[in-house]
């Protein structure tokens, strides 16, 4: 029997300062993601650790209300990376294993925004110990940037390089130092990728290290250091905080080859460029 109902019967008012009206496909309200992603390096660029983690819950929060899934990719992306360098595995972990959730229902699983998701997860497992995961994660990132035809260069170089550090970890130095040169093959096409460049060849020295020792690589690791110092030198057009960043990350390995004044000039650049932002 028709009862004469109309939506309107049924349905609760719409008010346009209320949530959508019960039934309603929810309407999405994005967040602003480069303005998120430059106010975040703002803080990053100032050590400001505890305002990076406020300002990115502040906008997670934000995207879930709006129903913007693609926001809280990214927003969850920058978490894994703040949480991974905080040292936080827990909360590094639980964002990871949301952003392969969100890539699955997403239905994104063979894009490059997809392929980046599987870095940082992997890179945040990598971190924290579970080095198998991680390579399994790379090698899904892997097979999406190298069949897509104009992935950027500086994916790629990531890529490599983190991938590499997995399998150093995991004793496979041979496939290790084979990523590594991949890495700088691809940060050779980016602008300022030479401070990429820097890292890994810390990162080559080490893998030869933990392989055979000093005395077996010694010739080639030195070369790989004086390489990496070489590079530091210059910022190019790198922003500050970054080139901050590098130095300050790079300074300790450098110290523990007994490369004691670059390490300490090196120091001495990023204390000033902190101070000075």
């Amino acid at each position: 029997m028709d009862y004469g109902l109309k939506p309107e019967d049924y349905k609760e008012p719409r008010c346009p300062l209320c949530e959508d009206p019960y039934g309603a496909a929810p309407r999405v309200k994005s967040v602003p993601q480069q303005r998120i992603v430059e106010k975040m390096n703002a803080y990053m660029a100032a050590r400001d650790y505890e305002g990076a983690e406020r300002h990115l819950l502040y906008w997670l929060e934000e995207a879930l209300l709006g129903h913007d899934r693609r926001g809280e990719l990214m927003i969850r992306g920058e978490l894994i990376g703040h949480y991974r360098k905080v040292g936080n595995k827990e909360k590094a972990l639980e964002n990871a294993d949301r952003v392969l959730a969100l890539i699955r229902d997403m239905d994104f699983e063979e894009t490059i925004s997809a392929g980046t998701a599987y870095v940082n997860a992997a890179t945040a497992c990598s971190a924290f110990g579970e080095n198998e995961r991680a390579l399994a994660l790379f090698e899904k990132a892997r097979q999406i940037y190298e069949a897509a035809p104009k992935t950027d260069p500086s994916l790629l170089g990531g890529l490599y390089n983190n991938m590499a550090l997995a399998c150093s970890a995991l004793g496979r130095t041979g496939q290790a130092m084979d990523l590594y040169e991949k890495a700088i093959l691809s940060m050779r096409k980016v602008p300022d990728g030479h401070l990429e460049e820097a890292i890994t060849c810390l990162n080559m020295a080490d893998t030869l290290v933990s392989e055979g020792g000093m005395e077996q690589h010694e010739d080639r690791i030195y070369e790989l250091l004086d390489r990496a110092c070489s590079l530091l030198e210059d910022p190019g057009q790198a922003p500050a905080g970054y080139y901050a960043f590098v130095l300050e990350k790079c300074a300790p390995v450098l110290s523990w080859y007994g490369y004691f004044a670059a390490a300490e000039d090196f120091r001495e650049k990023a204390e000033k460029i902190y101070a000075g932002t």
